[in-house]
């Protein structure tokens, strides 16, 4: 009795220090969640900015774009609609 009494006794212990070292583990796998979470969120800020800045640059070229076919536009001589009867 004594015998399955300390059988007992130390799996008991060996389950309290499983749960102790699942409980520090918990504890890291929290932190690094913390910190994917944190960087996932700044890569999305990131990705969010460099799209915006891409659509402004592109608006910026149509722009560009536009001007420079008006610049060429007036140097052309006006178009004769001459119609022949």
């Amino acid at each position: 009795m004594w015998k399955k009494l300390l059988d007992y006794f130390t799996h008991l212990l060996t389950l309290a220090e499983a749960t102790q070292e699942n409980k520090a583990e918990i504890k890291e796998i929290r932190q690094e969640l913390r910190d994917l979470t944190s960087t996932v969120q700044h890569l999305l800020h990131e990705l969010r900015s460099s799209r915006q800045e891409q659509r402004h640059e592109m608006e910026n070229l149509v722009l560009r774009l536009e001007n420079e076919l008006l610049r060429f536009e007036r140097r052309l001589p006006p178009a004769k609609h001459s119609r022949e009867k």
